[in-house]
C-alpha cells in the first residue's frame, strides 16, 4: 500500500471503526500509512479485555510508524 504524504496542517481527519478484520498490527499499519488519523472502537462489541488489547496494539503500531493516532472509544450508553 502506498504511503500518503500528510500535509503539515489538515483540518479534516480520517476515522475508521475497527472490527475483527482490522485489528491486526499488519492491517493497522497499512491503514495508518494510507492516512488514518483516528480509530473508533465500539464498546458494544467484544469485552474490556479485547478492547484493551486493541488499544495497546493501536498505540504500539502508532509508535512504530511514528504517526500519532487518536482513539475514539464509543461507549455502550445506558448499560454502563
Amino acid at each position: 500500500m502506498a504511503t500518503v504524504p500528510r500535509p503539515a496542517f489538515r483540518q479534516t481527519k480520517i476515522v475508521a471503526t475497527l472490527g475483527p478484520a482490522s485489528t491486526s498490527a499488519k492491517v493497522l499499519k497499512g491503514m495508518i500509512e494510507a492516512g488514518l488519523d483516528v480509530v473508533r472502537i465500539n464498546a458494544s462489541h467484544g469485552n474490556h479485555q479485547q478492547d484493551a488489547e486493541t488499544i495497546q496494539r493501536v498505540r504500539s503500531v502508532s509508535q512504530e510508524v511514528g504517526q500519532p493516532i487518536g482513539i475514539l472509544y464509543d461507549l455502550q450508553g445506558p448499560k454502563i
